[in-house]
């Protein structure tokens, strides 16, 4: 291994696509024509990004389903239902916020086809059927997210009463394809560099690449809400107690290794370390945080809703031609597939062309949106992975306390019943 990459790898990733970031403004801003290659980068990280895309939701979706293991304890669908509201309540947020908010972005057009976005509840639900319907092979070679998910559901469904070898071999593709998909990440600090070159040089300056900051504020601000009031309202409901302490407590303690390290898997040893110190029984934590790793996915859902309502605003003059029904549509999708994002840094932006989908978006517009969503990744996606490990946490230490709770006043009734037959 040469110095140079191994001082390279030693980098966070972070700190590696903040620095294409600032190479590719400054080549664009001080001299764009001398480096004019350096468009090529994002344009080869974009097509490695859409060729892995269909083969990564097809193994994880499979994989997951499969693993799934029968006669799961009450306990566990209580907390499944939690994660489950959260992360819807955080999509509706995000749709409002799209509403009241409306970001644009430049975005290429191929033709009229790919600029053609459903506005209609009957339109979305026609995509839905004739899409789910499709051939696999032909789906994955055409990007038909709809016919993959169905597809991989199915499989994982009979797979579930295949041999423990098999779903082993499952987990071995699984591993194998996220491992691919790393690598292509560690590729975007080049496809940043290129894709912020090729927008302030082509798509209208400076001045492009400002639209950008509207897009991260409203991420940010309805991430913000999401932790700061839907998760203590949750919390609330579940304890009846004051949800602040502990809302608190959770993002010091699992939040701020999450931003840095961006990724709810790597996360896990800091939650369990935590519920440990909140005295929550090994026999809970050691399954809600894996599985919150995976399905607890709120600020995927968010940076789903809000990059797929930016790409229908961009593609409309900037509205969003969208009726309720569609928009509740786009919450329930954004939360079931959220789920698939978990383990993978950057995940959730292979869920946009999925979402896209929905509304007659072609893959060549969604793809920009990826690029788009790499490109301010460096806060979008620490705070994405931020809320979503800290909610493992959160949820998981108060249901347990709700049960400690519940096993208190049992204590006490026998106790009370005991002292009155004396």
């Amino acid at each position: 291994m040469t110095p140079i990459f191994a001082v390279y790898k030693k980098v966070p990733l972070v700190l590696q696509i903040v620095i294409g970031l600032i190479i590719g403004i400054i080549l664009a801003v001080y001299c764009p024509e001398p480096f004019s290659f350096v468009k090529g980068f994002g344009e080869l990280f974009v097509k490695a990004l859409k060729s892995v895309a269909p083969l990564l939701v097809l193994v994880l979706v499979t994989s997951a389903i499969a693993a799934h293991q029968k006669g799961s304890r009450n306990q566990l669908w209580k907390l499944i239902i939690i994660y489950f509201v959260s992360t819807f309540l955080a999509a509706v947020t995000a749709v409002a916020a799209s509403f009241i908010f409306p970001t644009t972005v430049n975005l290429k057009t191929a033709g009229p086809e790919s600029a053609a976005a459903v506005s209609s509840i009957a339109d979305v639900l026609s995509n839905i059927l004739v899409s789910a319907v499709d051939n696999p092979v032909n789906a994955l070679i055409n990007a038909n997210y709809i016919s993959i998910l169905v597809w991989a559901s199915a499989l994982g469904f009979m797979f579930r009463n295949a041999a423990d070898t098999t779903k082993r071999v499952l987990e071995d593709l699984a591993s194998v394809v996220t491992n691919i998909v790393r690598i292509v990440i560690c590729l975007a600090p080049l496809g940043v560099m290129g894709l912020v070159y090729d927008s302030i040089v082509s798509q209208g300056g400076i001045e492009g690449l400002a639209k950008y900051l509207l897009v991260i504020e409203v991420l940010v601000a309805v991430m913000a809400i999401s932790a700061l009031i839907i998760n203590p309202f949750l919390v609330f409901l579940i304890t009846r107690r004051n949800p602040f302490p502990l809302v608190f407590n959770c993002l010091v303690n699992s939040a701020y290794y999450a931003f840095f390290t961006r990724s709810s898997a790597a996360n896990i040893p800091v939650n369990m370390q935590l519920c440990d110190k909140m005295k929550v029984p090994r026999s809970m934590s050691s399954i809600s945080i894996p599985l919150g790793a995976t399905v607890n996915m709120a600020g995927a859902a968010i940076t789903v809703s809000v990059l797929t309502l930016t790409a229908v605003a961009s593609l409309n003059g900037g509205t969003l031609p969208l009726d309720i029904w569609t928009a509740i549509l786009l919450c329930f999708m954004a939360s079931i597939c959220a789920c698939g994002a978990g383990g993978i840094a950057g995940g959730s932006l292979m869920l946009i062309p999925l979402a896209c989908s929905l509304f007659g978006i072609g893959n060549d517009i969604a793809m920009q949106m990826v690029g788009i969503g790499m490109v301010i990744g460096v806060v979008q996606d620490s705070c994405e992975t931020a809320l979503n490990s800290s909610s493992d946490a959160l949820f998981t230490i108060a249901l347990s306390k709700r049960q400690q709770m519940k096993e208190e006043a049992r204590i006490q009734a026998v106790k009370a019943a005991s002292e009155t037959n004396f």
